[in-house]
């Protein structure tokens, strides 16, 4: 009895909202909302630009392997950053929700992020064989495939622990409490990951298609480019800061509660 009203406890430690808010919270909480939305879909806007503009488009099966490979940084901008970015913010966003449709949400945006990435890896691929090109021989690729599989395992987590088990939710409670934190670790590793292999590819592509003499010189490319990385850098900063802001409190309060 008294071991599953402790579980009970703790469970609802972790989903418990946060502590109320004063005007300067409360204005410090829409400006990083704000911010961090144009700048998820900004992200993956100018990415979209930067093809179209400077690198023809996209295609797949017209023989032209370059265009195929264009769907690589689109998707996996898209997957990684856009729709990884506003699943993790969901936590910040939707602290007025019910837990199971904040929980939901998550989900549907790590749904979207997935064929995304998936695809993404299959475009490239498919260019480097077309293109005699070999496979994983790059720090890039490295980092991309500890990624993916990181996202791989932690969606496949996710949905069985917190979207599946709640069919028994008393008697799994404190199994999903206790694999909250660990949960959100590795959440934030691989959107950090994420980060790290765009920003590489991001280099590469510039190297390799730009060439290194003319993105010395700064050309216009170069320009856009750069905007996308730091855009990209600028994401990572927003998204970890509100991260710590929402979930540091929660799991402050449940160790204070429960310091065994």
């Amino acid at each position: 009895m008294a071991r599953g009203k402790s579980q009970t406890q703790r469970t609802r430690s972790y989903e418990s909202d946060e502590h109320e808010r004063g005007a300067c919270e409360w204005c410090e909480y829409a400006l990083v909302i704000t911010l961090a939305t144009i700048l998820l879909i900004g992200v993956s806007a100018l990415t979209i630009f930067w093809v179209f503009y400077y690198r023809d488009g996209y295609a797949w099966a017209d023989g032209s392997p370059a265009k195929q490979f264009n769907l690589h940084p689109t998707l996996m901008v898209a997957g990684f950053i856009t729709f990884s970015g506003f699943s993790v913010l969901l936590y910040r966003i939707c602290r007025c929700f019910r837990r199971i449709y904040v929980k939901l949400l998550h989900a549907i945006f790590h749904a979207l992020a997935f064929p995304c990435i998936v695809i993404g890896f299959l475009a490239v691929f498919d260019y480097h064989n077309k293109s005699g090109i070999n496979n994983f021989y790059s720090l890039h690729s490295w980092i991309g495939l500890v990624a993916m599989g990181l996202f791989g395992i932690q969606y496949a987590v996710g949905f069985f622990s917190f979207l599946l088990l709640l069919i028994c939710n008393k008697g799994t409670a404190g199994f999903r409490a206790s694999l909250v934190p660990v949960h959100a670790a590795f959440g934030i590793l691989t959107f950090v990951l994420g980060v790290c292999a765009c920003l590489t590819g991001l280099t590469e592509k510039a190297l390799f298609s730009i060439g290194a003499d003319a993105y010395a010189t700064l050309t216009d490319e170069s320009i856009v480019v750069n905007a996308i990385g730091m855009s990209i850098v600028a994401v990572a900063v927003v998204v970890l800061y509100t991260v710590r802001g929402t979930g540091g409190y929660r799991l402050r309060k449940v160790a204070a509660q429960h310091p065994s």
